[in-house]
């Protein structure tokens, strides 16, 4: 499954984007109205939305300033969320959040408009930085 957020232009620098999503505690300030639970660290965070189970997520990896990648902290659960970073000028860049899961039929059913809310809920918000 695979879920691509719109295209976005932020008003920052490259380094700027990279630097707020690479501190897991700003995930707080972008996220959906709906979150009931968040907690951060230096390795990532943890959140729940209102009637949905809590998900962890960790870091994966970072090239500085282009894109971070989170996975699940949960063995049981395959998936990632990529934050991809293009500069445009030293005052703009352009982002695109992806999340990518492997998931049988049924869980994906259950997911996939929840999931696809979430990363258009954190598109809309980082927009706003």
């Amino acid at each position: 499954m695979n879920i691509k957020g719109k295209e976005i232009t932020v008003n920052k620098s490259g380094e700027y984007v990279f630097n707020f999503l690479s501190d897991f505690s700003n995930f707080e300030k972008i996220m959906p109205d709906n979150v009931s639970k968040f907690e951060s660290n230096e390795n990532g965070f943890v959140f729940a939305l209102t009637g949905m189970p809590e998900v962890q997520l960790k870091l994966k990896n970072k090239t500085p300033n282009t894109q971070i990648t989170l996975t699940s902290a949960k063995e049981s659960l395959d998936f990632t969320l990529e934050s991809n970073i293009t500069e445009v000028d030293e005052n703009t860049s352009q982002v695109v959040l992806e999340f990518n899961g492997k998931f049988n039929s049924f869980i994906k059913m259950m997911v996939e408009k929840p999931l696809t809310n979430f990363i258009k809920s954190l598109t809309d918000n980082l927009e706003k930085l």
